[in-house]
């Protein structure tokens, strides 16, 4: 998808033994159930030439074959053992074309038979078990995320290959496990525990070494905001917005290290004081002062945004109109 968007020419090869991509069945109640596609298919599909392939046929490993002779890229993401029977083993596809990079994705990093999905994922890489507001009340981070990591970490090893391609002629293979990609994505959790042996427990919206940063409060006429106070001079100014000048000199709330320990002592002096005001107004004084804070809003209302309403992207599928957003964010100003 994010190739398509960058104006390369996209084919997608879909079981024809199965009905095509399984996830265009995979529809809300709200949805037309005789639709050929789903708002979640939808999502990542965009650009794309679909085709109906049996990959296991004389014919369809000849389409492949003929597609893959004058391809750039090849992007897969079957089981190890589905390689040769779907004509995709690596030796036959260098063979057909050496100047190809070949983006595989895979499940596990040394499980390569064994099929993986996004939620499993994150429970095995340990973001459920920090995900949530408790150990009775563990959560998914309610995107496919690793998924998108893995997709991410994919496309700039592809990048990479492609110009490695420019100047040595050479094709190559990129593969990326959803595994691994999960693992990276821990980042300073990871580092909180190989540094410090501090395990992640679920904290909500909180961060386990900052404060305050993820505490959320209602103002008076019922909208939430959420802070991001992530230094001293922050939570001064934070605390002069809200007529807690004697605060930021308390001992138990000077500094971050502080303010981590006694966190709950410290959202108890801030609600009250966020409850007394209305959001759109607190929100600007504290914008004013340099304090990082934000409204907490649904979808709906983050999708009606200006900058949300300027990414969205129709094309039609299967003539059916589909709605998405644009995948690619960077913006790129030649000299």
């Amino acid at each position: 998808m994010c190739f398509a968007e960058l104006g390369a020419r996209v084919v997608k090869l879909e079981n024809k033994r199965t009905g095509g991509d399984v996830t265009r069945k995979w529809k809300l109640p709200e949805e037309d159930p005789t639709s050929p596609v789903s708002a979640y298919f939808s999502s990542v599909n965009w650009g794309k030439e679909h085709r109906s392939v049996d990959l296991t046929s004389a014919e369809g490993q000849q389409e492949l074959d003929t597609l893959l002779a004058k391809a750039d890229v090849l992007i897969t993401n079957h089981l190890e053992k589905d390689a040769v029977k779907l004509g995709l083993d690596r030796s036959r596809v260098q063979a057909l074309n050496p100047s190809l990079v070949h983006g595989h994705i895979k499940g596990f990093a040394q499980q390569p038979d064994r099929p993986a999905f996004d939620v499993v994922l994150q429970a095995e890489t340990g973001y459920i078990s920090m995900t949530g507001n408790g150990p009775d009340q563990f959560a998914k981070i309610p995107i496919a995320l690793v998924d998108v990591l893995a997709a991410h970490q994919l496309k700039e090893g592809i990048l990479l290959a492609l110009w490695q391609r420019e100047r040595t002629g050479r094709g190559a293979y990129v593969e990326v496990s959803l595994e691994e990609a999960a693992l990276a994505g821990l980042i300073n959790q990871a580092s909180n525990v190989l540094m410090a042996d501090h395990d992640p427990r679920p904290m909500g919206t909180l961060h386990p070494n900052i404060a305050p940063y993820g505490e959320m409060f209602r103002c008076a006429d019922g909208g939430a905001i959420i802070l991001a106070v992530g230094s001293d001079s922050q939570f001064g100014a934070l605390c002069a917005v809200l007529g807690l000048s004697s605060v930021p000199s308390d001992p138990r709330f000077q500094h971050n290290a502080e303010r981590v320990r006694n966190r709950n002592a410290l959202a108890e002096l801030i609600g009250p004081c966020v409850q007394k005001r209305m959001r759109g107004e607190l929100l600007g004084q504290l914008a004013e002062h340099d304090v990082p804070a934000g409204p907490v809003r649904s979808v709906r209302e983050a999708l009606a945004t200006p900058v949300a309403r300027a990414m969205r992207s129709e094309s039609s599928i299967d003539e059916h109109t589909t709605t998405r957003l644009r995948g690619n964010v960077f913006t790129i100003v030649p000299y």
